[in-house]
């Protein structure tokens, strides 16, 4: 990967974060979210933890959005990443299953929903 991709691409994850952080405060609450379900997701899992993007399949959404969404998964596939590169390959893959996570939106494609600010560890997770 060409070394000003990578650190743009880690920009832009450092200010996502930071970003997810300061809503994170202010918007934590039950009431504040609404609920998807996806059938299939997959997480990378960096050397620093989680990704904070997860690209979802079979996603059912929300009628209306709001600041944060809990997204029921069945199937939570997380690739562990042998580097912190696109395409440095991938060591080994775990898969989890009925997880839930907690993210600040997201994004739809043809089949796919990719979630962005996803929460790196969540009580059902931990």
């Amino acid at each position: 990967m060409n070394p000003t991709l990578a650190r743009l691409l880690g920009a832009t994850v450092a200010v996502a974060t930071a970003a997810t952080a300061l809503i994170g405060a202010g918007a934590g609450t039950a009431a504040a979210s609404d609920s998807a379900h996806c059938d299939r997701a997959e997480r990378p899992i960096w050397s620093e933890g989680p990704s904070r993007n997860v690209t979802g399949r079979g996603c059912d959404l929300p009628d209306h959005g709001r600041r944060w969404y809990t997204v029921e998964i069945d199937t939570l596939v997380q690739p562990h990443q042998k580097d912190d590169y696109l395409d440095g390959g991938v060591d080994r893959t775990g898969t989890l299953h009925d997880r839930t996570l907690r993210c600040l939106g997201y994004t739809s494609h043809k089949g796919t929903v990719d979630w962005f600010g996803c929460l790196p560890r969540t009580r059902a997770e931990r």
